[in-house]
């Protein structure tokens, strides 16, 4: 077994479930502090997973967003959160409402200042209460048995554009959250509250600020060599929407970095320069949210590569040597392989079709980026696109199988070029591309939290042939699989088997010691594949056309569920004004759906 678990102790979720084996329920977002979402449970598995059958459905409410919230289940209960971040309590038997909490955003003044879309990640627990991301910019405590506000924090302000999708984590009794909106004119941030009091504990920028006042931390001073020009005045991008993880032993929090704002470094007055700490994985001290190390995967980035996708915690066996490692599959295409202890590179090849670079230094893991890919007046055709290879979608591992499927978009591209017209536009999207729409586009070049409809505003002008591109490197996409589920051997690079079906966004993965991997496809669709060999086992249409969130599992009175979230329904805005589609057919309510073995 090359890929081991890490011996990560969930020392964030305290007492709360103490009398029950671990993976019995799904505590945190990645079911693992290391953020594995791998299930010891084997009760469904390659023998009898065809045998699945919906049990029951809850109605989450009107929607008007996607569902991308992992459920979490404690004490027989499933806890989630649905659009406009309305959080619930139902029996994880039978789905019947125990409480539900709506914390009434102001839908018609918030929705004009949310970046990219209305969605919520999901909520963490702690010693009975559930903590709760509210989109405008509230933390929130809640009792989890009755769901009545404990304490209410506030992190940032829809007036200056920030907005919170993300899940919190939970690290020696602090609540670590970050903010999103590096489309606006935003400067990107992450804090930790103490759990018990929500009071705020620390504070760490991810970019720079005014450089004529004083830095907040010292990390700060050395990444403001990294830019020039006046950056701070733009924001700077650099949000924090999804990626985190904790290892309790070596006593790190790592945090992944978005994009900077405008895309291009020359709009920024930073051509050439690194732009820290923008498209990077930082490690800090839980205690202090002191800087221990960072590791920059698109230094200057311009194409939207932010690096906040899925971080994981496992032991690898690597050239004969045993590494603690964290790894991420990048948006910009590259898997990454890095020591966690000190974010040493270890390894990098691309899971996807890559054209904006040729390949990462063996040494560094810098990316060497194509002369072509610095793009000015003149378009060029770039992969993967804004969306990403692997965004949002969870990806899971197998230790017994040593792989890491991994929710991809093998091949994608976007048209980039400078909008040489571009005015900062204080309190809008400010993206400074100019919108092609000749040439590969590619459908999902944009990304839920990054540009989610701003692409779609950027100035447009048509396009007569397809521009150039530079060469691939990659896996070959195979003709009708722009969407797949990849099954990636992190020690040697190299893919292992593939599935057509998913993308990089939406949906998500959980694999099991059944020698299962569950996916959900934003299609609607729940499929099933063995975890060694990817023979699919099942293939279940849920009726939830959209909107998908990742699958979780979990064990009550010996019986093993699999719970998931999705659909988007229609958004009905509170002032009574029409719905925003009235020509459209009524879509299905957003649900939470679980399955369980059937008879048959």
């Amino acid at each position: 077994m090359r890929l081991k678990l890490t011996a990560l102790v969930l020392l964030s979720i305290g007492s709360l479930s103490a009398q029950r084996r671990p993976g019995e329920e799904w505590l945190t977002y990645g079911l693992t502090s290391g953020e594995t979402r791998y299930s010891p449970l084997n009760q469904i598995n390659t023998s009898n997973v065809s045998k699945l059958t919906q049990l029951w459905s809850y109605d989450l409410g009107s929607g008007g967003g996607n569902q991308e919230a992992t459920p979490l289940v404690w004490n027989g209960t499933i806890y989630g959160i649905t659009n406009w971040s309305v959080v619930f309590a139902v029996d994880a038997r039978t789905g019947k409402q125990r409480w539900r909490w709506d914390p009434e955003v102001n839908q018609a003044a918030v929705r004009s200042k949310i970046c990219c879309g209305v969605v919520n990640r999901g909520i963490a627990l702690f010693q009975g209460m559930v903590i709760a991301p509210i989109i405008d910019g509230r933390l929130e405590a809640l009792d989890a048995t009755t769901g009545k506000v404990i304490w209410e924090s506030r992190v940032a302000y829809p007036q200056d554009y920030y907005t919170i999708t993300m899940a919190p984590r939970i690290a020696k009794g602090k609540v670590i959250i970050g903010v999103s909106g590096s489309e606006y004119p935003v400067r990107g941030f992450f804090d930790a509250y103490d759990a018990a009091t929500g009071r705020r504990a620390w504070r760490f920028y991810t970019i720079p600020g005014d450089p004529s006042k004083p830095f907040e931390h010292p990390a700060l001073k050395k990444a403001a060599e990294t830019w020039s020009g006046d950056w701070w005045k733009l924001g700077g991008g650099g949000t924090v929407w999804d990626g985190m993880a904790y290892d309790p032993d070596a006593d790190l929090i790592y945090i992944g970095t978005g994009n900077g704002g405008p895309w291009p470094e020359e709009l920024r007055k930073s051509k050439g320069k690194d732009n820290l700490y923008v498209c990077s994985v930082l490690a800090v001290k839980p205690d202090t949210g002191d800087l221990q190390w960072y590791f920059q995967m698109v230094p200057g980035d311009s194409w939207d590569y932010d690096s906040v996708q899925q971080l994981m915690l496992a032991d690898l066996t690597i050239r004969g040597q045993r590494r603690k490692v964290i790894m991420q599959a990048n948006k910009n295409g590259f898997y990454y392989v890095l020591d966690r202890v000190s974010g040493a590179f270890i390894s990098g090849q691309p899971f996807a079709k890559v054209t904006w670079a040729k390949g990462l230094n063996e040494a560094t893991g810098r990316p060497i980026v194509n002369p072509e890919a610095h793009y000015g007046a003149e378009t060029v055709n770039l992969s993967p696109s804004a969306g990403g290879a692997h965004n949002w979608s969870p990806m899971s591992f197998n230790p017994a199988t040593g792989l890491i499927y991994i929710p991809t978009t093998s091949a994608s591209s976007f048209n980039f070029a400078v909008d040489y017209n571009f005015t900062y536009k204080p309190g809008q999207s400010n993206l400074g591309i100019v919108r092609n729409t000749g040439g590969g586009g590619g459908g999902q070049n944009a990304t839920p939290d990054t540009t989610a409809g701003a692409a779609a505003n950027a100035p447009s002008t048509a396009a007569s042939k397809t521009p150039p591109s530079p060469p691939a490197i990659g896996p070959a996409p195979v003709e009708g699989q722009r969407g797949i589920l990849l099954a990636w051997d992190p020690v040697t690079q190299k893919e292992r088997w593939r599935a057509p079906g998913g993308g990089g966004i939406g949906g998500g993965t959980v694999s099991t010691a059944g020698n299962l991997v569950l996916q959900v496809i934003p299609d609607g669709r729940l499929v099933a594949y063995s975890a060694d060999k990817g023979e699919k086992l099942l293939d279940v249409q849920t009726g939830l056309t959209g909107g998908m969130g990742p699958p979780i599992t979990y064990l009550i009175d010996g019986k093993q569920y699999v719970s998931l979230m999705g659909g988007t329904g229609r958004v009905i805005p509170r002032d009574g004004a029409p719905p925003s589609n009235p020509t459209d057919a009524a879509p299905a309510l957003p649900k939470l759906l679980t399955y369980a073995l059937g008879e048959n």
